[in-house]
């Protein structure tokens, strides 16, 4: 007979979060609140998406590229699908409009974006500006 304590796994989603946890069954309500009180002090970072081809040649999805722009301050001021399609295409990167449009639907509920207009006519604009390299994400207050 075995001794070893049985693992479980446990799936969070918080947000744009999504976390795993595995482990010993007597220890998973400290992992669990271990984690969640880190994702309470933490906000989301968005993570560039990357991906390889069977070459090993290096591709970007739609929505990392459009993070890229994000990044850049192409949407400091509004922007239509038609001008982000247009932008990507400009770079080289030919995708569906229909991609680019399901993109910058998940960046606005993301809140990354913000999408002003109606049906067939919206504008997306950051909603925040990027954060310089190095800058904290939230300011801390004095002890």
């Amino acid at each position: 007979m075995s001794t070893e304590p049985t693992n479980i796994t446990v799936k969070l989603k918080r947000g744009a979060w999504e976390i795993e946890i595995t482990s010993p069954e007597d220890r998973v309500q400290q992992a669990v609140e271990s984690v969640l009180a880190g994702m309470a002090s933490k906000e989301p970072t968005l993570v560039e998406s990357e991906e390889r081809d069977s070459a090993g040649r290096r591709f970007e999805t739609c929505r990392g590229l459009l993070t890229t722009l994000w990044k850049e301050g192409w949407f400091a001021s509004p922007r239509s699908l038609s001008e982000a399609h247009e932008e990507l295409s400009r770079r080289g990167y030919h995708y569906d409009p229909t991609a680019v449009s399901h993109s910058l639907v998940d960046l606005v509920r993301e809140g990354t974006l913000f999408r002003e207009g109606s049906s067939r006519n919206y504008r997306y604009i950051q909603k925040r500006p990027p954060r310089p390299q190095g800058e904290p994400s939230a300011p801390t207050a004095a002890a």
